[in-house]
């Protein structure tokens, strides 16, 4: 850091407090205007295709939400090539990953958390930004060649509209990928499809006919009981029939183009035959009751051991399982695939976002010298092919190899099965394929770590599959935000528990339009006005 005279610190102290006051009166306590940032450290020039370095080395505290699967070890390669290469120092406040979001809003509101917060999804942003807390990072793109680069090239501008707050700005630097990345569907029993003549399910209701007959032929069976409390299935199905569900439910809102309007989710008709159809399945005994209660082990032991043939789950699952059925069933006497996810009543429709978990930076940036030199740094990193390559692979020649654009994991290094006989693994021992560091990028760099079966199973998604559009975003005001918070929790719960009653049955659907009106009385219609009203008027302002 550069060191100033104590009277024109004592000085700059109170311009800056004079100038926060001033700033809180004006704007209604919401974050300080752009600021110049300090450029000690930083690369005069630095563009795409440039390795970062920084021109005086410099320590970066960053918040590190740490994995029980590969917990933080200072001495990973990971580590040390980041700062032999770069030369910045990282210095990690370590968290454990169950503990990060509570931890990581506690550092932010009491002023404490490192200046790089990384793992954050889009949206719990949100809650800092009227403190002036985190940096508003769109200021800055500029200075981040490699991430307005691949903005441009693969067109994610209406995704990022999607992240920007009331006064325009976003607060948090997503992972970008080139193109929707599908993993959870469901994983089946392929065997018994192929042994009893049975096709493989391309739409909802061919895998209730599936079931039908597998039910005849294996009448002491469920054909499917699934895992996640039933959240992902509902998720991957809710496309389809045109709605959202489960996982995706997220806050309840449903953007109808033809009406330029948000409903809520649980009260159309979409969502309602939804409910009616897995209902159907549990009515008949093929899906089993227990999917929306019991715990992932317990489901998983159903279909490892033969008693259930479907159930939801995603690329690493798949493996687990079939490692799980060589030893339940014996190798070589079943066979199991994740199947395309199946089409509904609205077609053979996908969602999904080319934005994931990604970056905010702490608004004390901004009195940080090497402000200029850490954005250059988290884009060459997170953003740069070569930033991406490295924190996913590591370094070539050490952990992997390279030739002809195919890379090859190192003989004696292993990842997720990919090179079963690899006594080290990439994660544990070296610290690369991380979800800190490692996400984003290239279909190539995404695909380069894919099984053979996972490629198809990812190239019949995208040649069957129509993704459907972004929604526009609902940028609340504070007050707003927190009269929304109140209204939408208890409208989610109380949709949540008849979502479970309807499709069990302890409910009749018959009753869905008195469940409507319930949620009526519960601050629906004001709830919606408000989301409507912010949209709208968002876009007049943005226009």
């Amino acid at each position: 850091m550069k060191h100033r005279p104590r009277k024109l610190v004592g000085k700059m102290v109170l311009a800056t407090m004079m100038s926060v006051v001033l700033a809180a009166c004006s704007s209604g306590g919401g974050s300080e205007g752009k600021v110049e940032p300090e450029t000690l450290g930083a690369m005069e020039s630095y563009s795409v295709g440039d390795t970062f370095k920084a021109t005086e080395p410099f320590k970066l505290p960053i918040l590190y939400s740490d994995h029980p699967s590969y917990p933080y070890n200072k001495d990973w390669l990971l580590i040390q090539k980041i700062t032999e290469l770069t030369g910045v120092t990282l210095d990690p406040t370590i968290v454990p990953m169950s503990d990060y979001p509570q931890k990581r809003s506690l550092l932010i509101s009491s002023g404490d958390a490192p200046l790089v917060i990384p793992k954050t999804y889009p949206g719990e942003e949100s809650a800092f930004v009227s403190s002036g807390a985190i940096l508003p990072v769109s200021d800055y793109v500029d200075m981040m060649p490699n991430f307005k680069d691949k903005v441009e090239k693969w067109g994610l501008e209406d995704e990022l509209e999607g992240l920007r707050q009331e006064d325009g700005k976003y607060y948090v630097l997503p992972g970008l990928h080139e193109e929707v990345w599908p993993d959870y569907t469901l994983i089946v029993r392929t065997d018994l499809f192929e042994k009893n003549n049975i096709a493989i399910p391309s739409t909802w209701e061919e895998l209730y006919d599936a079931a039908k007959k597998l039910k005849e032929i294996y009448p002491d069976s469920v054909p499917f009981s699934d895992r996640f409390e039933f959240n992902s299935t509902l998720n991957i199905a809710a496309t389809g029939f045109g709605t959202k569900g489960g996982w995706g439910f997220g806050n309840g809102l449903t953007y109808k183009k033809d009406q330029d309007e948000f409903v809520y989710t649980a009260t159309t008709p979409e969502y309602k035959e939804m409910l009616t159809y897995f209902n159907k399945l549990v009515s008949e005994g093929l899906l089993d009751k227990e999917s929306f209660t019991q715990d992932d082990d317990q489901a998983t032991q159903k279909f490892v051991s033969g008693k259930s043939f479907m159930i939801n789950g995603n690329s690493q699952t798949l493996v687990l399982h079939r490692n799980d059925m060589n030893k339940t069933l014996g190798e070589g006497n079943f066979s199991i695939a994740k199947i395309t996810v199946p089409g509904g009543p609205k077609g053979q429709l996908m969602s999904g976002s080319r934005l994931e978990n990604g970056v905010m930076i702490s608004g004390k940036i901004k009195d940080n010298d090497y402000f200029q030199a850490t954005l250059q740094f988290i884009d060459w990193l997170y953003y740069s092919d070569e930033g991406q390559e490295f924190a996913k692979w590591g370094v070539e020649g050490e952990t992997y190899t390279k030739q002809d654009g195919v890379r090859k994991l190192a003989d004696d290094v292993n990842y997720n099965g990919l090179n079963p006989k690899g006594t080290k693994d990439l994660r544990i021992d070296y610290g690369f394929s991380g979800g800190v560091f490692a996400y984003g990028g290239t279909t190539d760099l995404l695909h380069s770590m894919f099984s053979e079966e996972e490629l198809k199973f990812q190239q019949a998604m995208k040649d069957t599959k129509e993704v459907i559009p972004a929604e526009p975003p609902i940028p609340y005001s504070d007050i707003d935000r927190e009269q929304v918070t109140l209204l939408s929790t208890p409208l989610k719960d109380y949709s949540d528990q008849n979502t479970l009653k309807f499709i069990l049955g302890d409910r009749d659907i018959s009753e869905f339009d008195t469940f409507v009106e319930e949620l009526e009385k519960q601050g629906l219609s004001q709830y919606i006005e408000i989301s409507n009203d912010t949209t709208k008027k968002y876009k007049e302002n943005n226009q």
